[in-house]
């Protein structure tokens, strides 16, 4: 499982979070006390800042062909890669795809991808 978003930690449990201010929303994907269902498999509960005893941005970082990359989202065997190293020729000769001014990204195989893992923001 690849993250890419804010996570805090309440009451001994970590979420998938959304600061706004005072307020953090939590999400899970089932019902519990305290949590309203705003869709099907996506519950919420929004809960003082004060409350939460952690809060960070985790990213899902890898290498692929030697370069570094955020992972952004994985689909049926592949990994949708944002390039972190701030070479355009490099990108380019990657293949990568302009994305914005100086973002590229492109598809690679998962299992072409290495060192996996977490980093928090």
């Amino acid at each position: 499982m690849t993250r890419d978003g804010y996570v805090a930690r309440w009451r001994g449990r970590e979420y998938q979070a959304s600061p706004a201010g005072d307020e953090v929303r939590l999400y899970q994907p089932g019902p519990d006390e305290g949590f309203t269902e705003v869709r099907p498999g996506r519950y919420v509960r929004v809960v003082p800042a004060a409350e939460v005893d952690d809060l960070a941005y985790v990213r899902t970082t890898c290498t692929w062909q030697g370069q570094p990359f955020i992972v952004l989202a994985e689909h049926e065997g592949w990994l949708r890669l944002e390039y972190t190293g701030g070479r355009w020729p490099v990108a380019e000769a990657m293949g990568l795809e302009a994305f914005d001014f100086g973002v590229y990204q492109g598809w690679a195989p998962a299992s072409e991808v290495a060192d996996l893992g977490e980093q928090r923001v």
